[in-house]
């Protein structure tokens, strides 16, 4: 294997096409972002990179909020229009049909349609170059109670998130494994033997169809079995049937 080494890029991915909602329910805005992520836990702590020519720059500037909304597979198309349309031109929410919803902590709407929606309050905003990255601490997390099972749980897997790679959408995969399952040894002993079973579906050798012994004509002597002795003793016992009812027949004639 060869490594081909290329000029510094942005090639870190895949990466969420997040709906970033900002301004007010009266005025609400939409942008897409894929460069957002999480850069600490305690408090929890987010970003989002925007260009300053965008509209919803000035809007978060202002605001000093925003809602990171998670898109799926039925919202890709509506992330896809928020990231190519200006809000200055369109109303975003009016035109891909989508609810504005009022947030817990924070003035800015959230996207209603979305399972997962962050309530976030800048808390700086660094200039880097073509961007400015806005850091703000997550104040609420709104979550859609139909992803939640019985005991409380979070059902991701049942979104149908979307990433982002190299200019395309993509639905997530099968699930390789949990946090932590490479140090479990069931984990890994399930996994090794997933690595091992290869399924191959093989068209047989022989067409059977040109193989198929044919059919006996009705009333031939012998069964489907192929037996000739059996054959041979039905035809004694049909014969043996018919003596016996000629013999009982009522109308049978007497001898003179």
């Amino acid at each position: 294997m060869t490594k081909i080494t290329w000029k510094p890029g942005t090639l870190e991915y895949p990466l969420p096409p997040a709906m970033i909602s900002c301004g007010t329910l009266e005025h609400p805005n939409i942008m897409t972002a894929a460069w957002t992520g999480i850069v600490n836990s305690e408090p929890p702590m987010t970003y989002v990179s925007i260009r300053s020519s965008r509209h919803s720059h000035s809007i978060i500037k202002e605001s000093g909020e925003f809602v990171i909304n998670l898109t799926t597979e039925q919202l890709v198309a509506a992330a896809d229009f928020c990231g190519v349309k200006s809000g200055k031109d369109v109303n975003k929410f009016k035109e891909m049909k989508l609810t504005a919803l009022p947030c817990s902590e924070i003035s800015a709407p959230q996207i209603a349609e979305s399972p997962v929606s962050l309530e976030c309050k800048v808390k700086n905003v660094t200039t880097l170059g073509s961007h400015d990255m806005f850091l703000a601490e997550i104040v609420a997390v709104n979550v859609d109670d139909n992803y939640i099972d019985a005991g409380g749980k979070l059902c991701l897997e049942n979104c149908k998130l979307v990433a982002y790679a190299h200019n395309a959408y993509y639905s997530l995969g099968r699930c390789l494994g949990f946090f932590g399952f490479s140090v479990c040894r069931n984990a890994m002993k399930i996994n090794q033997r997933m690595k091992n079973v290869v399924v191959e579906v093989k068209t047989p050798k022989i067409e059977l169809s040109k193989h198929r012994k044919p059919r006996r004509p009705l009333g031939s002597k012998a069964k489907s079995f192929g037996d000739k002795k059996f054959g041979r003793k039905n035809e004694a016992k049909s014969a043996n049937k018919g003596k016996i009812r000629s013999r009982k027949s009522p109308m049978a004639k007497k001898s003179v």
